[in-house]
């Protein structure tokens, strides 16, 4: 552990999304609030102008050799989610803090295992949802009592994955690797802060995090993987109103992200990738800057006890959504004239027609597509959950 000097920091999993966050510990590490003592990745460091390794950062290929040479005080863990809790149990048992890329874990039983570590060892745990961050999201939050009674949370984004991110990794699009939860659907992984974000203005509607009563889903797939590509998922809590999250990833059009707030006496609608938001009585979206970085939340929490942003017990919900996923039919696999591929090679996309609309009337609805008499769709897979 360090003395008087930055606190240690190393990334565990430094290449891929990892050098996203090389580039934010490098911005720190020059603002002097952090030394970044280890990079450990199982392949050889991917160059990154905007993230050199420094001369006092050793490379390791094993995190458990990089804990025990190195003593770290805080651990940046972006590696495959079915590999997170291993590793993060390893760095708490070694004293440091943790930042751990979204999703924290696949089930219910890792995150009480990842807590129960926690609270034993006396460390923080932030989960990098980095949305949560937005000042758009806090001015929005603070804004509901404007909407009146908020009778519905709902989230729609539309991206398209070409057929290169599905050759990514050993574990993309799976649904289990080696025997372990790994869920690379839409919903879980890259679309993952749409209901995260929903989940957040959910807890501020009640003053407390949401407890699912009730998951219904639906879950389809444009190309042979085990897991989702497109998802419409409605959640009804035992308190609050429900939260509906509408994603794809087979879009027509790009739609970046909004949350849709609906309250009695009007509708709010956050673009959450661009902190632009509407509010009632507004012309026209408008940018809200303003982010604080998670990273350095957390340092500041280490520091003087400035509240996390993103803790372990504040994505408890968002768990309780893959837990309940985790037994779902593997999702239905459309084709046909439904679907059509646009471009070749890797970067060839399969776009499902008519997805866009689908998705847009389930936000601004509530309704599944099941329930309004869209062709393709399939009744959905049914969770309920006891009351805590």
């Amino acid at each position: 552990m360090s003395g008087g000097g930055p606190p240690r920091v190393a990334l565990v999993g430094a290449n891929g999304h990892g050098r996203w966050h090389r580039r934010t510990i490098a911005q720190l590490r020059a603002a002097g609030r952090l030394r970044l003592v280890a990079l450990v990745d199982v392949r050889p460091l991917e160059v990154d102008p905007d993230a050199p390794v420094p001369p006092e950062a050793a490379v390791f290929t094993d995190h458990r050799a990089m804990l025990a040479a190195t003593h770290p005080d805080v651990v940046v863990v972006c590696t495959p989610p079915h590999t997170h809790l291993p590793i993060a149990l390893d760095a708490l048992a070694a004293g440091a803090d943790l930042l751990l890329e979204k999703p924290p874990v696949l089930d219910l039983a890792e995150h009480r295992t990842l807590a129960a570590a926690a609270d034993a060892a006396g460390r923080a745990v932030q989960v990098n949802f980095q949305a949560l961050g937005s000042a758009a999201l806090a001015e929005l939050t603070g804004a509901l009592g404007r909407l009146g009674p908020v009778t519905g949370i709902a989230t729609l984004a539309a991206w398209q994955r070409p057929d290169a991110y599905y050759a990514r990794s050993p574990w993309a699009g799976r649904r289990t690797v080696d025997g372990r939860p790994a869920l690379d659907g839409a919903l879980a992984n890259p679309l993952a802060h749409a209901l995260m974000q929903c989940l957040a203005v959910a807890e501020s509607v009640t003053g407390a995090p949401v407890r699912p009563a009730r998951v219904e889903v639906e879950r389809y797939r444009v190309r042979p993987i085990e897991v989702d590509d497109t998802t419409v998922l409605r959640l009804t809590p035992h308190a609050g109103p429900p939260v509906l999250a509408a994603l794809t990833l087979a879009a027509e059009e790009h739609v970046p992200g909004e949350v849709l707030v609906t309250g009695e006496r009007g509708r709010a609608v956050l673009e959450y990738p661009t902190d632009r938001l509407r509010l009632p009585g507004d012309d026209a979206p408008r940018p809200v800057p303003g982010r604080r970085g998670l990273l350095a939340n957390l340092l500041d929490h280490r520091a003087d006890g400035t509240p996390l942003i993103a803790p372990l017990a504040r994505t408890g919900p968002f768990t309780a959504v893959l837990d309940a996923l985790r037994d779902a039919p593997v999702p239905t696999l459309l084709g046909g004239d439904l679907v059509r591929a646009v471009g070749d090679g890797p970067e060839r996309v399969r776009v499902l027609r008519g997805v866009d609309a689908v998705l847009r009337a389930a936000a601004e609805t509530g309704a599944l597509p099941s329930e309004t008499g869209v062709p393709w769709a399939v009744r959905p897979h049914v969770v309920d959950l006891p009351a805590p």
